[in-house]
């Protein structure tokens, strides 16, 4: 899981993923995001250009969706309440981020 960057995105209740994803092998990075971030995959759903996976946290619904075209990653919510919990998620992720930045130095 090679994650760049993040970002909080309250307009949008979203946290927005840079990374290096393969829209074939979505699955590759999907899974091992879920797993450091303790989630659970409730549901799997894909198209020509999009997948978009229902995770679980905590009892708290996020959407992990990527568009190839746009290559374009980013986790949301559908309850302003629940942006919170986008900004926990984000600080779980931050030891992936210097973990990639510390392999490309």
């Amino acid at each position: 899981m090679n994650i760049k960057t993040v970002q909080l995105d309250r307009g949008s209740l979203s946290l927005a993923i840079t990374a290096e994803v393969d829209f074939e092998r979505f699955g590759e990075f999907a899974e091992p995001l879920a797993l450091a971030l303790d989630a659970k995959v409730r549901e799997r759903q894909w198209g020509a250009d999009r997948h978009q996976w229902l995770l679980d946290f905590e009892a708290c619904p996020l959407w992990l969706n990527y568009e190839f075209y746009g290559d374009i990653c980013w986790l949301s919510v559908e309850r302003d309440s629940d942006f919170e919990v986008l900004a926990y998620l984000a600080q779980l992720l931050k030891p992936h981020l210097k973990a990639a930045q510390n392999a490309g130095q």
